[in-house]
């Protein structure tokens, strides 16, 4: 185990380690505006939702690492307390990376990255019309977390307004995931894509009190086969199923090969069940799972 102290390491190496360990991390694409109305746009991966009611988000526009100098994304703020933070996906990656250059001042990333400027409704700073979701906020306040190089600012936004395009919505007017297509920023120059195989879904235990791993019985829970996610979706679960369920679905026909192939060799049947299970947890079939588990011992 590699144990690095921040005091012992540069700012330069401590900020690759925490980049690569804290990800993937979603981008906050930040449009703003200078007192004298000129737009500035910049990506940020420090950021996250932190409030619904209130709506609140909070990017932070660190300071340069080499010269501790501040981006213009925070100067703009502090003249115009106002932000547009755009969403990035897929289709709209490598212009927001080319937004990230350190232009001087006054440059319009709009026009740079070739970016097309929408009003907002609410505030002075424009959207970016590709991203598929906007947020207009006003700064509520701004904390500034040291002055050296690496030292971040949180700017902590109210959302007022939210555009969403109605092309990545589902029939239920939800965003869908598959359709947003997002991306986020991991260390390096490496992102994710939150698309295909890297999307999945986890039932969250909010209704049901799940079991708990500790009272999975021990034959199960000590399986070479399982692996510690599986154990936590059978430990999700609110009930075992009954011994009466179980003998229904071992009589049911459903596993009947497993016994017939491996039934002189309980080691082998064993092992074979649990295969049977981890490949029904794997596609969320869960009190399934738990009925061909625990076939085993009825």
């Amino acid at each position: 185990m590699l144990t690095i102290d921040p005091k012992e390491v540069s700012t330069s190496v401590l900020h690759s380690y925490l980049l690569g360990a804290v990800a993937p991390r979603p981008i906050a694409f930040a449009s703003t505006i200078d007192k004298e109305g000129r737009p500035n746009l910049a990506p940020f991966s420090f950021f996250n939702i932190f409030s619904a009611n209130p709506p609140i988000a909070i990017f932070s526009p660190a300071r340069s690492g080499r010269t501790g100098s501040t981006k213009n994304t925070y100067e703009n703020i502090k003249e115009v307390p106002e932000v547009v933070i755009n969403v990035v996906n897929y289709d709209m990656v490598q212009q927001m990376s080319l937004a990230s250059t350190e232009y001087p001042k006054g440059t319009n990333e709009f026009i740079k990255a070739g970016f097309t400027q929408v009003e907002s409704k609410m505030i002075k700073p424009y959207r970016v019309k590709e991203s598929p979701a906007q947020l207009e906020c006003i700064v509520k306040q701004v904390i500034e977390l040291g002055d050296k190089g690496g030292a971040g600012n949180l700017i902590i936004c109210e959302v007022v307004l939210m555009h969403i395009n109605e092309n990545i919505l589902d029939d239920n007017k939800q965003i869908d995931p598959k359709k947003i297509d997002l991306v986020a920023r991991m260390g390096g120059n490496w992102y994710s894509r939150s698309n295909g195989d890297a999307l999945f879904e986890v039932a969250k235990p909010l209704q049901n009190l799940g079991i708990g791993i500790d009272m999975i019985p021990d034959y199960i829970r000590k399986s070479n086969v399982l692996s510690g996610n599986n154990l936590g979706q059978l430990g999700n679960i609110e009930k075992i199923p009954s011994e009466k369920d179980v003998m229904k679905y071992k009589n049911s026909g459903a596993i009947n090969e497993a016994f017939e192939m491996y039934g002189k060799n309980l080691n082998h049947l064993e092992d074979h069940l649990h295969h049977i299970a981890k490949g029904l947890l794997e596609n969320n079939k869960v009190e399934e799972a738990w009925k061909v588990l625990l076939s085993f011992h009825h």
